[in-house]
């Protein structure tokens, strides 16, 4: 049994502006799933398919009070791409954000309501990810996380320091997943969390199980009676596994 990593889950005051924010900055489409609940995924995408980690805005009463520890990093083919993407991304409605980087050669922005991400410069090892590079989470301990995350998906490991751990799909394609060692409390606010789906004819309760026995803790956030399930990672980071399809 495994999990695949689908989405990311965004949390807004406004799931439209902001998920057409994101089918811009991307050059993605969106489309409405439900009322209060807005998909952002490439156009004509084959929902899941490993060659994009698809994103879900969805509309809360007061996202101030969720602080997770995810972001995503955008990647560039030049120089030149990068400060395009920068220029179209305030246009926007992106603003510039300060969380202490310093100089650093990629820029940090905040979306429309002040979830930081990072449009890198160009890296050889994004250059066919798609333009989401990376889904990054800070954590205190990366080969721990790398550990956990790789037994609770199918995705396979690429690059694990005491630093940074870097995982990516079972099939080589799509964004990367990194954790990134950053000790202590997070002075930004994202609203950023990961959702993980089993696959067709797996039992979402066995996987529930299996994550628990990998040092997962099932976690109460108000959900209520949904169909997907709610869990915290070995570090506290809340994640959820939706039903099998």
């Amino acid at each position: 049994m495994a999990l695949r990593l689908v989405q990311v889950n965004y949390k807004a005051r406004d799931e439209s502006a902001l998920g057409r924010f994101w089918a811009d900055a991307l050059g993605w489409g969106v489309s409405v799933e439900e009322p209060g609940v807005v998909n952002v995924e490439p156009v004509g995408f084959a929902w899941p398919d490993p060659t994009a980690v698809c994103i879900d805005v969805v509309i809360v009463p007061d996202p101030e009070t969720v602080r997770y520890r995810a972001h995503l990093d955008l990647a560039t083919t030049s120089a030149a791409h990068q400060a395009e993407l920068v220029g179209r991304l305030m246009d926007l409605g992106a603003t510039p954000a300060d969380i202490g980087q310093g100089d650093v050669p990629w820029t940090v922005l905040a979306d429309p309501e002040g979830n930081v991400f990072c449009v890198l410069e160009p890296r050889e090892i994004y250059r066919d990810t798609g333009p989401i590079a990376a889904v990054v989470v800070d954590c205190a301990d990366p080969r721990t996380m790398a550990r956990f995350w790789g037994e609770a998906t199918d995705w396979a490991l690429h690059e694990v320091t005491d630093d940074h751990a870097r995982l990516r799909s079972a099939q080589g394609v799509g964004p990367y997943l990194e954790f990134l060692r950053k000790p202590g409390p997070r002075s930004w606010w994202n609203r950023v969390h990961l959702d993980l789906k089993p696959y067709s004819g797996d039992d979402q309760a066995s996987e529930v199980a299996r994550l628990e026995a990998l040092g997962a803790t099932v976690v109460d956030v108000g959900q209520g009676d949904v169909s997907w399930r709610c869990l915290a990672d070995p570090e506290g980071n809340d994640f959820c596994i939706l039903s099998p399809g």
